[in-house]
């Protein structure tokens, strides 16, 4: 998973919904988005700016799955 951002809100709202259905992924709330790696070349293709911040770490990728509503179990 790689963690990307788009240089405009109205960009952000057609990358998106380009990816949405094609690819899973997570908007974080710092408002990058953790997508898998064949999403960067389907952007690309789109013509869709992006910027790739980097592969994503282990910990941000635990965080996105289980969300910010996880709740202890007692």
């Amino acid at each position: 998973m790689v963690l990307i951002t788009f240089p405009d809100r109205d960009t952000e709202k057609r990358g998106l919904g380009f990816l949405l259905g094609r690819f899973c992924g997570r908007v974080l709330r710092s408002g990058q988005h953790l997508v898998p790696e064949a999403a960067l070349e389907a952007l690309a293709d789109q013509n869709i700016p992006f910027s790739v911040l980097g592969k994503a770490s282990y910990e941000q990728q635990l965080a996105a799955v289980r969300g910010s509503a996880a709740t202890e179990l007692q």
